[in-house]
């Protein structure tokens, strides 16, 4: 990872090498970012991307294989929608991790 980019721009470069079909943790974006333990900060950061962005964030989930958003939210419906139409499978709303983790 380039050593001269902010935190946020290596978030962003790894955010947006994740293949369609495939999702991330929080805390492994942050190690593929090469920021490892900083999942928070990778949660702040993503917070903050503009609306309309082209940057995948709906491929990132919490570490237990769920969308971090509320349960019925628009936010969650979403992102569960952006997943779904790219094949990424839900059984009570928990992600296969061992079939839809990208694991570069």
């Amino acid at each position: 990872m380039n050593e001269s980019l902010s935190n946020a721009e290596r978030i962003w470069q790894a955010l947006a090498a994740i293949p369609s079909g495939h999702v991330v943790s929080y805390g492994q974006l942050a190690e593929l970012a090469g920021l490892p333990g900083c999942a928070r900060l990778v949660g702040h950061t993503l917070k903050k991307l503009p609306e309309g962005t082209r940057l995948p964030w709906h491929r990132v989930i919490n570490a237990a294989g769920r969308i971090s958003f509320e349960v019925g939210s628009p936010r969650f419906v979403e992102q569960k929608q952006r997943l779904l139409a790219e094949g990424v499978e839900f059984h009570n709303n928990r992600i296969n991790l061992n079939r839809h983790r990208w694991n570069p």
